[in-house]
């Protein structure tokens, strides 16, 4: 109790620490338990040293801090995909007799055959799609981070967005819109909260129960590795 006491009034003195005025328990600046759980064991490894500089540890002891080693990490987390029967299944759960149908079997066909996120998918626009030496391609596309790449579309993708946008009347803007009691399209485009309650309920007709759309993704890059 004295050597958290001691770390604790060296780790405050240097602003490390902060603690509630209503609360005498400390918390950390950072608040997430996930940088919390990386963090730790380096940053009380660094209290120990500064504690040591200021004659609250011996520098032994400080220094026998510093050879603790953090938690073992076992095994490495893959998450979720599925397989090419799987995504027939779940591309074909949505039909094609209403455009609401239509719509969302297109969403869910770039998702799983083009591998894009969930915001790039719901920022995508008709004309993103453009033919590069005779291949169909969403071109120049703004990702997470801010990064520029192009992504091939399969001929399957591409005939699915058709199936989708010829029959609404589409030839310009967003790719993916709302739809009205009268079957019409409105609006700028949605979420990509949206998405994810599509493919949930995609998901779940076709006993795929917990998919999410990153899975999707994944799925990508699962069944076509040259991909990048």
């Amino acid at each position: 109790m004295r050597f958290a006491s001691s770390l604790t009034g060296t780790a405050r003195s240097h602003g490390w620490l902060s603690t509630k005025p209503s609360s005498p328990d400390i918390e950390f600046r950072w608040s997430s338990g996930n940088t919390l759980r990386q963090q730790s064991t380096c940053d009380w490894q660094r209290y120990a040293y500064e504690a040591s500089d200021c004659g609250l540890l011996s520098p032994d002891l400080a220094a026998g801090i510093r050879r603790v080693k953090g938690a073992r990490r076992l095994g490495v987390r893959i998450g979720n995909w599925l397989t090419a029967e799987e995504g027939r299944r779940l591309v074909g759960a949505f039909g094609a007799s209403t455009p609401k149908e239509r719509r969302n079997r297109a969403m869910i066909a770039v998702l799983i055959g083009c591998g894009l996120r969930r915001a790039e998918a719901a920022a995508l626009k008709l004309e993103d799609f453009q033919l590069r030496d005779g291949r169909w391609v969403i071109a120049d596309l703004n990702g997470k981070g801010g990064h520029i790449r192009t992504v091939p579309v399969p001929d399957w993708v591409k005939k699915v967005i058709d199936e989708w946008t010829v029959p609404a009347g589409l030839t310009s803007g967003p790719l993916f819109r709302a739809i009205n009691k009268a079957c019409r399209t409105w609006g700028n485009g949605f979420t990509p909260k949206v998405i994810w309650s599509i493919v949930r309920e995609g998901a779940a007709s076709c006993g795929l129960a917990g998919l999410a759309p990153h899975d999707l993704r994944r799925t990508c890059a699962r069944l076509c590795p040259g991909r990048r």
